[in-house]
């Protein structure tokens, strides 16, 4: 799914990427490592912690997606299958930990047969 898909107004919006993942704002914000004001908050949707948060799972979640078929069996890889090489934390707890980044090297890795 293309990121604007997942914006409104220039921000990731936490209502449009729940619809898309067919889930709630709340468990969007808790899967980003975010609390629940984050996400209902207009000031506090658009800090920079909530949008660089929001930006990396959806980052993470886009470029996994064809390799799943589809973005709901993507978010559920992302929240539930461990990573190798992080002691087995999935990508939804790197992400939390601000380490979304890590992830999307793995996940390039892994494409480019590095972890095959």
């Amino acid at each position: 799914m293309a990121l604007h898909a997942y914006a409104d107004g220039g921000f990731f919006a936490p209502r449009k990427i729940a619809n898309a993942f067919h889930t709630t704002s709340e468990e969007v914000a808790r899967t980003a490592g975010l609390g629940r004001d984050a996400v209902q908050r207009k000031e506090r949707v658009r800090s920079d912690r909530t949008q660089r948060r929001l930006r990396e799972m959806v980052e993470v979640i886009n470029k996994v997606e064809p390799r799943f078929g589809s973005a709901l069996i993507a978010y559920a890889w992302y929240r539930s299958e461990p990573l190798a090489g992080f002691s087995g934390q999935t990508a939804m707890q790197l992400v939390r930990e601000g380490r979304g980044d890590e992830v999307l090297d793995y996940v390039d890795a892994v494409d480019a047969g590095v972890y095959a």
